[in-house]
């Protein structure tokens, strides 16, 4: 019965979070796909922009994973009191992360795009669509703030429904004013950002409304993010901060592999854009493993059941590996018809398509290293150790090898990307040995 148990909540919230993960991606699927339909520059000068988007948004989910690691353990304690001042330090600093960001994007955007290309053109398109995007910032860290709230009481389904609303909304309008239809005018990339506007502020804001009037577990209110301890504001921002650090240099990490692509041929930062977009539909499976196991483990150790911790720890590893062969096969086999339905030249779809086969081989150490690091270490306390590995392997390997072989040895753009994600396969090695042999329980709670 307890195997049950484990295996039916594990996969109530692992689905839900998956199918969100797509929906939400599919947004961005369809974005590239009118985009590209409509202008290959159009869409480099948006792909070079969802550079920062990307950044931004590992800011505020690290925040967000920061609250649910402490959030579910004191969950496994069945105590809301405390969780609800941790929520109000995470959304207080999400909130500031957004207003800065945003300051920044408005007092400089030719200078925040020419950072991923030199080509003048889609400079030009980038700056069009960041002048429109940068009024999502504040919205989506609300969002995803009170979902990592919900997501820590295992509240799941919200965040489903949310994107499914986001997808048809956002896709309506793209339709509408990236072409001009119905009499609508042509805006192109302009159009494309005010979809993501417009599907951004109705998704908060049906979100609001749910937890304000709908949401049991927490019953949070409006003062909640108003409160301030000092003792827990300073647990969470001791261990959120090295979180918040390493995870905003992954996304910095991720908007460089654009900046090495980029300045090596056109084709190829248009291909990167095309691959990575699919590549991250495929990888929601290792995202939503990941936030699930983060749950169950954080809970199990707010329970203070280690036999129980550690039971878990080693299911989870099996289906990880499972998660990650399904996922690489997945990835394999559709990504010759989604391909076709870009409106792309013959060698950018080529290339496109090399990077899709390296990537799926990729997908299955990714899918076992990322939900044992961030799932079940990082989900068990001991964020610390995720903190290192990723500075050592990301600025102390794959980053200056990847510089070294683009810019020094010229190597094509196929070795490149092989070299820049590199560490989805040896960071396995360290997961492997810290989830098994290391001391990674750590209690967060205070009694």
């Amino acid at each position: 019965m307890k195997n049950k148990n484990f295996y039916r909540t594990f996969f109530s919230i692992y689905t839900a979070l998956v199918l969100q993960n797509v929906i939400t991606l599919s947004v961005n699927l369809a974005d590239n796909m009118m985009l590209g339909a409509y202008s290959e520059t159009s869409l480099s000068g948006v792909a070079a922009v969802n550079q920062i988007q990307f950044v931004f948004q590992q800011m505020v989910m690290a925040l967000g994973e920061g609250a649910v690691m402490f959030c579910s353990q004191y969950w496994g304690k069945k105590e809301t009191g405390p969780m609800k001042k941790i929520m109000a330090a995470a959304m207080q600093a999400g909130l500031l992360v957004a207003v800065v960001l945003f300051l920044l994007v408005s007092a400089f955007p030719h200078q925040a795009v020419g950072l991923f290309t030199t080509d003048e053109s889609i400079i030009g398109e980038g700056v069009r669509y960041i002048r429109m995007i940068r009024f999502t910032y504040l919205f989506f860290a609300m969002t995803q703030l009170l979902l990592a709230s919900l997501r820590s009481v295992e509240v799941v389904k919200i965040a489903l429904y949310l994107s499914i609303t986001a997808f048809f909304v956002n896709c309506g309008i793209n339709y509408v004013l990236i072409y001009g239809r119905f009499g609508a005018p042509k805006l192109g990339v302009t159009g494309a950002a005010i979809g993501t506007l417009a599907a951004r502020i109705l998704e908060c804001g049906i979100l609001i409304f749910y937890v304000a009037k709908k949401e049991k577990r927490l019953g949070l209110k409006l003062n909640d993010y108003f409160r301030f301890d000092r003792t827990l504001f300073g647990d969470y921002f001791k261990v959120t901060m090295p979180v918040f650090f390493v995870q905003s240099l992954w996304g910095l990490n991720t908007a460089l592999q654009t900046v090495i692509l980029g300045h090596m041929t056109a084709a190829a930062i248009a291909a990167n854009s095309v691959a990575s977009t699919i590549f991250l539909m495929v990888k929601s499976t290792a995202v939503g493993a990941a936030a699930t196991a983060s749950v169950l483990i954080g809970k199990a150790v707010g329970a203070g059941d280690r036999a129980e911790v550690k039971d878990y720890a080693r299911r989870l590893q099996k289906m990880f590996l499972v998660i990650g062969v399904v996922s690489g096969a997945l990835l394999f086999f559709i990504r010759i018809p989604i391909l076709s339905l870009y409106d792309l030249a013959p060698e950018t779809k080529e290339m496109a398509d090399t990077f899709l086969i390296i990537l799926s081989v990729v997908c299955v150490g990714m899918s076992y290293q990322m939900p044992t690091n961030n799932g079940i270490i990082r989900g068990g306390g001991h964020a610390g150790f995720v903190v290192k590995m990723d500075l050592i392997s990301i600025w102390g390997i794959v980053l200056p090898l990847s510089f070294f072989m683009a810019f020094v040895v010229k190597a094509s753009p196929v070795v490149v990307v092989c070299c820049l994600n590199a560490d989805q396969i040896f960071k396995c090695v360290p997961a492997f040995l810290e989830v098994n042999y290391g001391n990674w329980i750590r209690k967060l709670t205070r009694d």
